[in-house]
């Protein structure tokens, strides 16, 4: 069998322009760069090496290239960062000791909020005949599913797309209760009824703390993955070495057998590692998709805070609801802003995109995610022009710079 492999390239809807620093350390960037393209300008990536794989577009649901798939006008920078924090602080808690408290445990109230929160969408096609939809894409989550027919008013969440209608596709089909994929689901903790629902089928069941959930019969159907120029999201086999990765170990979350994490080793800002115990990073970072900005652990992130406020000590902070670390950057042509590295385990490092993979909206894509022993979340911004390869077949997660 071949390797299971899972990329994703993040590519950001901001245009680029970079200028010269007397320091490598640090990028002199344009503040137009922080606007966003009013227009798609198409793909911007790496063309493939490998062609097994099976490419297609992963687009910002916000951005120029991307599809309609809600009534909704698109978000202002505040509201997407209140969508995507309970998101953040629930993969946050769940490497907590303290995971009972109400604070960890902060759970979207409502399931309609929590997708609204994810900000990566793909076309792809379900059933036979195909029926195209547009989904978003989370990293940071282990069920796949889709609204379906029949569903009671008020039931499913609001959506432009026309619920899909499983009796219409000739190789759509349930999963038996007592299968060995409904014990795996059992398993896992996301078996509705004991894996069984009605007429034998194989339930799921996604519960949230404050008693909401969804549910629905856990089925099998054919996904086809429209063909076209190699682009964002990638599934197949890229080969035992794929080039120009940089790899670090892949774990896990106790007591959450299907979410994987990495482990950061350390942290550089502006050409200066931080000096931090390797206990500060204890926990684990689950690669988010879902997420916005990135949730580091409370020792962690306040010595990347202290560091890179002294190294953008020339630009006045301004306060926000949100981020601790925010600049009013107007009146200024350009800013001299610091490169940052993260270090993970088994050497790997990443030099996060300036500016747009360092800061966003003016403020440091970075947030205080809890206590040393939590669960980090490596959010969407720090992950922009990188492809990120999920090897669960070797236990790695790859990272390709420059990808897009």
């Amino acid at each position: 069998m071949a390797s299971l492999l899972f990329g994703i390239f993040l590519c950001s809807y901001y245009s680029f322009a970079y200028g010269g620093s007397g320091d490598r350390s640090f990028v002199t960037v344009p503040t137009s760069s922080f606007e966003p393209e009013p227009v798609c300008s198409g793909d911007r990536v790496m063309s493939q090496q490998n062609h097994s794989a099976v490419s297609l577009p992963l687009v910002h649901r916000h951005g120029p290239c991307a599809p309609s798939i809600s009534p909704d006008k698109p978000p202002s920078f505040a509201d997407t960062l209140r969508r995507s924090r309970p998101h953040m602080n629930h993969l946050a808690s769940m490497g907590s000791p303290h995971g009972d408290d109400e604070k960890a445990a902060s759970i979207p109230t409502h399931l309609g909020s929590s997708v609204k929160s994810l900000e990566y969408v793909v076309t792809v096609s379900f059933g036979t005949p195909v029926v195209p939809r547009v989904v978003v894409v989370d990293t940071g989550s282990d069920l796949s599913w889709l609204q379906c027919k029949p569903c009671s008013p008020g039931e499913c969440s609001q959506q432009k797309d026309p619920l899909f209608d499983p009796s219409r596709s000739s190789t759509y089909g349930a999963v038996a209760c007592g299968s060995s994929p409904c014990r795996k689901l059992a398993a896992d903790a996301y078996a509705a009824n004991g894996g069984c629902a009605a007429g034998k089928q194989c339930g799921f069941l996604i519960s949230y703390a404050d008693g909401t959930s969804t549910a629905g019969v856990y089925s099998k159907d054919k996904l086809t993955l429209r063909p076209g120029k190699p682009g964002f999201l990638a599934l197949g086999g890229a080969g035992k070495s794929p080039a120009g990765f940089q790899f670090t170990p892949m774990g896990g979350v106790p007591g959450q057998p299907t979410f994987a994490t990495v482990t950061l080793a350390g942290i550089t800002v502006g050409g200066k590692k931080l000096s931090l115990r390797p206990s500060a990073f204890h926990g684990g970072m689950i690669v988010d998709s879902g997420s916005v900005i990135t949730g580091l652990q409370s020792t962690a992130y306040q010595a990347l805070r202290a560091a890179f406020r002294s190294a953008m000590a020339a630009y006045p902070m301004v306060p926000n609801d949100h981020l601790d670390t925010c600049y009013n950057l107007a009146g200024h042509k350009n800013v001299v802003v610091p490169k940052i590295a993260l270090t993970f385990s088994g050497g790997a490092t990443i030099n996060l995109d300036v500016p747009n993979g360092v800061l966003v909206n003016g403020c440091l894509a970075f947030a205080d995610s809890g206590l040393d022993g939590t669960t980090g979340v490596l959010g969407n911004v720090n992950q922009r022009t990188f492809e990120v390869l999920f090897d669960t077949s070797s236990s790695r997660v790859g990272f390709r710079a420059n990808a897009c």
